[in-house]
């Protein structure tokens, strides 16, 4: 049977904690133990963000690491809580949110944020039970640490365990807790909290703090006049610009772009209802839950520059006009696309620019979205179209023959004109995975959990870790999605 949280039981693994966010104060937080969960279990761990804590990774194979992060001990030093903020949920002003379901265990002297997810009802759980499930759980641990390997900006995880204690969505499911690590959880909706209830000497505190902590550079700026907190938004703003290229170039659907959503750090955060694409469709909708299509993937990069409009209203009473406000979130409009544009050209193998690059981009994106060609296979197969293998493979994804044919031919001429033609292909390579966390293959990982066969998602793990290498033997990871993929539904829920 498991030790209980509120029996103080204290486990130490050896990390050492800082004051971090907590040194904030009580107004931005409420301190508060994990709830126990019964007979927990390992479900994945991973040894490259155990090193980054300063843990040994053989001590994620302790019953004593186990319990602890399922919340049902203490880590030594830890003080838990979860804290409050604010947001817009599809467009809407929703109001006071919170962590309904995390607990900041606290920052680790190495300068990262622990969080366990799925650890019980907090103050800002809003009727819910602050449970997380185990099939949304393994979608967080994977495609955290497979967007990290893509080389995107995102939160971290640890590792998940699971329990059998049941935890009621749409169905019964079982539940689970992941263990998240980051600099920094803080996101635009503690902004708006304290900006909303016009609380405006603890939204200058939490100001300082990150500019202090993450943004130091703002208060030697001499951008806006000198004005700390504009240029603290601009450089949010651009650090989102260059997040919304990455997730575009890669074909990610975040799915869910609330305020409350959006990483102060540019992080990728809150996996839920994510996708990557399938078949290209600029529309594609990845949220189940998400019925206008706010979210789809080609609004992604419209939507970030919509929240950051919300952060720059509630910095607007630190930053003391609202055209300076306006005025540092300008930038967005020049840095995503020219992000989006240099990541294009990579994906293309394309080491110089010319002006005709976004012709040729555009008309490729059009045939692909005209026939819903698969964006990683596409992407993959031209770059070994590129080191030397035939063209076939990549005709053979269209139906319209004649016009990837002129596309090609052009693309062809395009590259002989390139800086540095060998490296070409390389380039490609690196910039284009074989491998990324499609649907099927996490409800497949999923199913086999559900039964207590982990090996899936550690077979899926090491895959999504080193995206970008053939790893022989398991093309059947690589392919086409199955026709049954199309139905698999990823709600909000998720």
């Amino acid at each position: 049977m498991s030790l209980l949280a509120d029996e103080a039981q204290v486990v130490d693994l050896g990390l050492r904690w800082t004051p971090g966010f907590r040194a904030l104060g009580p107004a931005f937080y409420t301190e508060l133990r994990p709830r126990p969960l019964p007979e927990p279990y390992w479900v994945g761990t991973s040894a490259a963000v155990a090193r980054t804590l300063g843990l040994d990774p053989q001590q994620l194979d302790t019953p004593e690491a186990l319990e602890a992060f399922t919340g049902n001990v203490l880590l030594a030093g830890s003080q838990p809580l979860a804290s409050v903020y604010s947001g817009h949920q599809f467009g809407v002003w929703a109001g006071q949110l919170g962590d309904g379901r995390a607990l900041l265990l606290g920052e680790t002297a190495s300068g990262q944020e622990v969080q366990l997810k799925g650890s019980g009802p907090t103050p800002y759980s809003r009727m819910g039970d602050g449970r997380a499930v185990l099939r949304s759980s393994i979608r967080e641990f994977l495609c955290s640490e497979a967007v990290h390997a893509l080389g995107i900006p995102t939160t971290r995880a640890l590792c998940v365990t699971g329990s059998d204690a049941p935890v009621y969505r749409e169905e019964i499911e079982t539940s689970a807790v992941v263990t998240r690590v980051a600099p920094s959880f803080i996101r635009f909706g503690h902004f708006e909290h304290f900006a909303a209830n016009a609380r405006h000497e603890e939204l200058r505190q939490l100001a300082d703090y990150v500019i202090e902590r993450y943004y130091p550079a703002c208060r030697e700026s001499t951008r806006f006049g000198g004005n700390a907190y504009a240029a603290f938004l601009e450089a949010v703003s651009e650090r989102t610009a260059a997040l919304l290229a990455q997730w575009q170039a890669v074909g990610f659907c975040h799915g869910v772009m609330n305020t409350d959503n959006m990483s102060i750090l540019g992080l990728t955060i809150d996996y839920g209802p994510f996708q990557f694409l399938d078949g290209f469709d600029p529309r594609h909708i990845c949220n189940h839950s998400d019925t206008s299509g706010r979210y789809a993937y080609n609004q992604q990069p419209n939507v970030a520059y919509w929240n950051l409009f919300c952060l720059a209203q509630a910095l607007l009473p630190l930053i003391g006009d609202q055209q300076v406000a306006v005025a540092a979130l300008e930038s967005y409009k020049t840095v995503f696309p020219a992000q989006f544009e240099s990541r294009m050209r990579a994906k293309l193998g394309l080491a110089s620019a010319e002006e005709a690059d976004r012709a040729l981009v555009d008309g490729l994106l059009r045939l692909l979205a005209a026939e819903k060609v698969d964006w990683t296979i596409f992407w993959r197969r031209l770059s070994q179209h590129v080191a030397g293998d035939s063209a076939t493979l990549v005709r053979d994804l269209f139906i319209d023959r004649t016009a990837i044919d002129a596309w090609l031919k052009d693309y062809a001429e395009r590259r002989a004109r390139n800086n540095a033609p060998d490296a070409g292909a390389q380039i490609m390579l690196r910039s284009n995975p074989k491998f990324v966390l499609r649907n099927h293959l996490g409800q497949i990982a999923i199913d086999q959990a559900r039964q207590k066969d982990f090996s899936g998602v550690a077979r899926l793990q090491a895959l999504l870790e080193s995206p970008f290498e053939e790893h022989p033997g398991h093309e059947d990871m690589a392919g086409f999605p199955p026709d049954w993929a199309s139905s698999i539904e990823i709600s909000c829920s998720s």
